[in-house]
């Protein structure tokens, strides 16, 4: 009988769990099951929770949670680490291991691969994948990306009714989103736009860099024609003549965030208008009020069938969405080699979507669903009455 192994790791997705009951549900009755805590360092440092049922019957309950119920988190995984991982599942005799991530998880696992055929240990690995920013190669999209853009699209609409209640105190409002290099999540910002006065007025995304004249004159445009403008702006966005903004380092990865307020800065001196930067934080990855039905059961899917795989023989592959047709909306998971993955890098926002935003939206919407809000025009146009 098989023993797999299984953890999370990265940033953690509104699905990842469904991911992960989806794998569960799966495999459960036909090998040994062990779950990892705390992704790379819970392997590492055997930090191993055991298969019974009553670890299962938790982890099914937390398919709708938000979060990675086993722990995900960052670790520098570094050749030591990397041959102590190998040993430790050696030691404990687990032949198969699963991790649920982006792009860094894949790379880690086909380490680990490579490793334990140096340390001549037969071991078959399978990624899952999930990443909000929708930066990971070889899969048509990624599970959580959808319903964090459905989160940045409802936001930015509504956002547009307060700060055009507000647009006599209030004039620019730049809204940061996640996404380091990659503009996915900014660009979504548009996608339930019904109106030209709604906002987004202004989308900056990291694939292009940020022009100073632009900005103010789209701005400006937007404030002479509305009296307000709302911008949205990647958190890897950067100026022309500068680099990302970097809030912080830890364990030697990049924390960005900050370039709203540059730009909301910017603006406020500028043009003399009063300005307010806001980052969306991490609700983009854990809000479930604007949880994607199609992003959710797409997860759990994958889930599934990387568990069927563990059967089949399977082996450097991660579970990938291809999408079937454009005129009616259907996938089926396709294995990509992790080599494929990991050569393929960041997968940025395409030229053409960047050029053509509404193809973007055609192929952006039956991931985030068909419950679009639609709202009655922001103002209604004044009648003049007179006496007869």
């Amino acid at each position: 009988m098989k023993h797999v192994a299984v953890g999370q790791a990265g940033g953690p997705t509104a699905v990842i769990n469904a991911t992960l009951a989806g794998f569960v549900d799966s495999v459960k009755e036909r090998c040994r099951l062990t779950f990892i805590e705390g992704g790379y360092k819970g392997l590492v440092e055997e930090n191993f929770l055991a298969g019974d049922e009553e670890t299962v019957e938790w982890i099914k309950e937390n398919r709708f949670v938000p979060g990675a119920c086993l722990q995900s988190g960052r670790y520098p995984f570094e050749k030591e680490e990397i041959c102590e991982a190998v040993r430790s599942l050696k030691k404990n005799n687990i032949d198969t291991l699963v991790f649920i991530g982006g792009n860094g998880t894949m790379e880690a696992l086909f380490k680990v691969k490579k490793e334990a055929e140096r340390q001549d240990w037969p071991l078959q690995v399978i990624g899952l994948p999930k990443t909000v920013d929708n930066d990971l190669g070889g899969t048509d999209h990624a599970p959580g990306f959808a319903s964090a853009a459905k989160y940045i699209a409802k936001t930015t609409k509504d956002l547009s009714r307060d700060l055009y209640a507000m647009k006599n105190f209030e004039q620019v409002r730049v809204l940061e989103t996640m996404g380091r290099n990659a503009g996915w999540l900014a660009a979504a910002a548009g996608a339930w736009k019904e109106y030209e006065e709604e906002g987004p007025h202004f989308t900056a995304l990291p694939e292009q860099p940020l022009n100073r004249h632009q900005l103010l004159k789209t701005v400006q445009q937007a404030l002479d024609d509305f009296g307000y403008a709302l911008i949205v702006v990647s958190e890897g966005v950067q100026w022309e003549e500068g680099s990302q903004i970097e809030l912080n380092q830890v364990d030697g990865r990049t924390v960005l965030g900050g370039i709203s307020k540059q730009i909301s800065e910017f603006i406020g001196e500028e043009l003399k208008v009063n300005t307010r930067a806001e980052l969306l934080g991490m609700n983009q990855r854990a809000d479930t009020s604007s949880l994607s039905t199609t992003d959710s059961n797409e997860a759990y899917r994958i889930g599934e069938e990387g568990g069927n795989w563990v059967f089949q023989e399977y082996d450097k592959v991660m579970a990938a969405v291809g999408r079937r047709s454009d005129v009616c909306y259907t996938i089926e998971i396709i294995p990509v080699k992790l080599e494929t993955v990991i050569a393929e890098g960041e997968r940025l926002l395409p030229a053409t979507f960047i050029k053509d935003r509404n193809a973007y939206y055609e192929w952006l919407a039956p991931l985030m669903g068909g419950d679009r809000p639609t709202y009655p025009p922001l103002s209604k146009r004044r009648v003049q009455y007179s006496e007869y």
